[in-house]
């Protein structure tokens, strides 16, 4: 039986990057050592980072002046050296689901820290829209797609300050405009690689600006200077990673993966709004096209269960919502084709015969 992996995160990658990075994984380049044990200081390694960074460029069209890192630590470590890097006084933070409050939590640590809005007393089902921006904030910190809630700002803003976001679950999914942005990072296991690498872009001359001593390892300039190589980079997530950037290149580059995303997300949410039994979780002008979010109607609630059941025996995999939704999700990455987009809707349709 075929699966179709909804799985949030770490998440579905093409079946080709898999296959490709399993091939290096036993003979990385004819060297007849696996990629797992080179060196990351090996000559045919560097070509590796070299072509990554400049994919990386290219595909979201970076103008001059910025450096794209691979690090450690996930998402949840650059929560900590944003503020170590940039905060001097006062940052700004939108408050959009879990992971804008725990990157808020650390940055209260490196100084004043201003909420300027958030959707926490709706349980986080929308993006809040009026807001003020402080003009004198170090910078403005958000969280692009949620990937708990459901819910994506899908459009570049403009600001009064620099603007750093958190793009872990749409990286590639639309084009974005590098410019409005002094720091653009992200883990990368929901749509670029494996677990273990972490993307950062960051605006060069934005660096160096905090009276701070921050240690080494934190400090963004240590991974600028020395080319994401100060340390042993995670050397397998990088080359997967490469061959995914390889890949949306293939396929058209990132407005194709934005078409694809939105024809995606048009089917499924149609589905849930047609569907008798479902209901979508998200504010309809936020709705997320990466993490797809739904539960039952209230007077079908007691059919959730069966409803797993009934997927999960029929290949759907990971569509269990978040236990701070409840109900569904299903994560739909730049890998996930159509065809498994379909076949859950398929189910659902079975399912609504039935009941």
């Amino acid at each position: 039986m075929k699966k179709h992996n909804f799985n949030a995160g770490p998440s579905i990658l093409p079946r080709e990057v898999i296959e490709d990075t399993a091939k290096a994984v036993l003979d990385f380049n004819g060297s007849g050592l696996s990629l797992m044990e080179i060196s990351h200081r090996a000559k045919d390694f560097q070509p590796v980072v070299d072509e990554a960074v400049a994919l990386f460029k290219e595909l979201l069209q970076i103008p001059e002046g910025y450096s794209v890192l691979f690090l450690g630590g996930g998402a949840s470590l650059e929560f900590c050296m944003v503020p170590f890097n940039f905060l001097e006084k006062k940052a700004a933070y939108l408050n959009t689901g879990t992971w804008s409050k725990k990157a808020i939590k650390e940055a209260k640590a490196f100084g004043e820290v201003i909420e300027v809005a958030s959707s926490a007393d709706a349980n986080f089902s929308f993006i809040p829209k009026d807001y003020t921006i402080p003009s004198d904030a170090d910078y403005f910190h958000i969280t692009t797609n949620n990937t708990i809630f459901g819910t994506e700002l899908k459009k570049d803003m403009d600001s009064p300050v620099p603007v750093i976001a958190d793009m872990s679950s749409d990286i590639f999914s639309r084009p974005v405009d590098v410019s409005k942005y002094i720091c653009i990072y992200g883990g990368a296991q929901k749509n670029l690689a494996p677990a273990g690498v972490t993307f950062v872009i960051v605006k060069n001359d934005a660096l160096g600006k905090v009276s701070r001593y921050i240690p080494t390892m934190l400090n963004y300039q240590t991974h600028v200077d020395n080319g994401s190589m100060f340390n042993t980079p995670p050397v397998l997530p990088i080359y997967a990673a490469l061959q995914t950037l390889r890949w949306i290149k293939a396929q058209g580059g990132v407005k194709e993966m934005e078409r694809r995303a939105i024809e995606k997300a048009d089917m499924l949410y149609s589905e849930i709004d047609r569907n008798k039994l479902f209901v979508g979780t998200a504010a309809k002008e936020d709705r997320s096209r990466m993490n797809i979010c739904f539960v039952m109607k209230p007077e079908y609630k007691e059919l959730e269960a069966d409803f797993l059941k009934f997927a999960t025996e029929r290949g759907m995999v990971g569509i269990k919502g978040h236990r701070s939704v409840g109900g569904f999700r299903a994560s739909c990455y730049n890998a996930m084709p159509k065809e498994s987009v379909q076949a859950l809707i398929d189910c659902m349709r079975e399912f609504e015969k039935l009941h």
